[in-house]
């Protein structure tokens, strides 16, 4: 009895041992994950390019190889190749500057914009180009609007009383509306009644006001091309290019209890399947171990009746 229960013993501690390996061998994140330099995909989704440069000390094994969906497709990695960039590389480039101007005269604008600059292009290349002058442009880039008062004055001489019926309450004035601001009365002609200077004509000098509204233009914005070639010394790497085929991802009608869907199919079985398989081994061998024990048992026992 000792014996069998020292092979149980045994037994469970193997499986214990086991089951955390087992656990293990799941999908895990790679450790020496390698990350891309550049990603290119086409058009109409159906091609993806991922740049990958890595020095000596890197391992390609770290390049993800697995399907992965994005934007509606469903990637699968076809081909991966393999290029030793060379010592040197350069080509030739087009860099298109954008700054602000408040002035569009050329003089002012070529002030902006020197013969000569340095760039270094998204891929990390190098060099100095030359402005192109038959492609500098100047385009308004907004405008703004401003409001001012105006007056305007009329007369209206000949008149019999001060009486403002006689003068209309808005004019028109270069385009615009005015309305009746303020009314100077003047007299015209006086008469002499008991000592006193009665007026007996008047002219009216009116003043009307408005508003008028004007644009102006807020500023400009000039675009200039600098072409040229840039270049680069490769620093010992070597470039993989991981080329993946898309496929469009059909819509799929939801199905009942998606939570439950959902958990399934991430739920690791393996983690699950694998001990309880190791359970059921170890429970044949310990069963076996039993039988073999007591058969052992009964054939000495009767060996002894004899």
């Amino acid at each position: 009895m000792k014996r069998t229960m020292t092979l149980c013993a045994a037994v469970l501690c193997l499986t214990m041992a086991l089951s955390p390996a087992a656990l293990a061998a799941g999908p895990t994140a790679e450790s020496q994950a390698c990350y891309p330099t550049a990603v290119y995909q086409s058009e109409d989704g159906t091609e993806l390019k991922k740049i990958y440069d890595l020095s000596p000390e890197d391992d390609p094994a770290g390049i993800p190889r697995s399907d992965f969906e994005q934007d509606g497709f469903h990637y699968t990695l076809t081909d991966l190749l393999k290029q030793d960039l060379p010592e040197h590389e350069e080509r030739q480039h087009i860099e298109t500057v954008s700054l602000p101007s408040k002035n569009k005269d050329m003089g002012s604008v070529l002030a902006l914009l020197p013969q000569e600059r340095e760039f270094i292009t998204d891929d990390g290349m190098m060099g100095t180009l030359t402005l192109r002058l038959d492609t500098v442009k100047v385009e308004v880039a907004g405008y703004g609007s401003s409001t001012k008062e105006v007056r305007a004055t009329r007369s209206y001489p000949d008149l019999a009383g001060q009486d403002t019926q006689y003068i209309p309450k808005c004019i028109e004035d270069n385009g615009r509306t005015l309305t009746l601001q303020n009314i100077d009365w003047q007299t015209d002609n006086t008469a002499s009644m008991d000592g006193y200077a009665i007026g007996d004509r008047y002219t009216a000098v009116a003043t009307y006001t408005g508003s008028a509204t004007s644009s102006y233009v807020k500023g400009y914005t000039v675009t200039a091309d600098y072409s040229g070639t840039v270049s680069r010394i490769a620093l010992n790497k070597t470039r993989y290019v991981a080329i993946f085929e898309g496929t469009p991802i059909a819509p799929v009608d939801p199905a009942p209890a998606p939570d439950v869907l959902e958990g399934a199919k991430q739920f690791n079985w393996a983690a699950v399947l694998i001990p309880f398989g190791i359970v059921a081994l170890a429970g044949a061998g310990i069963g076996a171990a039993v039988f073999y024990r007591r058969r052992s048992e009964a054939e000495e026992s009767g060996g002894d009746d004899q």
